[in-house]
């Protein structure tokens, strides 16, 4: 009986690490390290909203892909484009 299960396990082309729930996903890059023509700034909106869900929130460091230095300076240019009224704070 113990063969049988062992045989089953074995006819799967599965890695050993292999679930099927969870797929493994590509490290995201950083775009302002990757790119160093890339220009954050806080005037042009359109740069702005790639930063931004739907409902106003900034995204995430897993979501965007930023490294922790240039999250927090993507932060603080939607603040400032939220203060002076080229953001929104909330989506209605």
């Amino acid at each position: 009986m113990a063969d049988k299960k062992q045989n089953r396990r074995n006819n799967k082309n599965y890695d050993d690490d292999y679930n099927p729930r969870f797929r493994k996903q590509r490290k995201k890059v950083c775009v302002m390290c990757s790119d160093k023509n890339f220009e954050l700034d806080y005037k042009n909106p359109e740069v702005m909203k790639k930063f931004v869900n739907d409902k106003g929130k900034i995204l995430p460091r897993r979501t965007t892909g930023a490294c922790a230095k240039h999250q927090r300076d993507i932060t603080l240019a939607v603040k400032r484009a939220r203060h002076i009224a080229i953001l929104p704070y909330s989506q209605n």
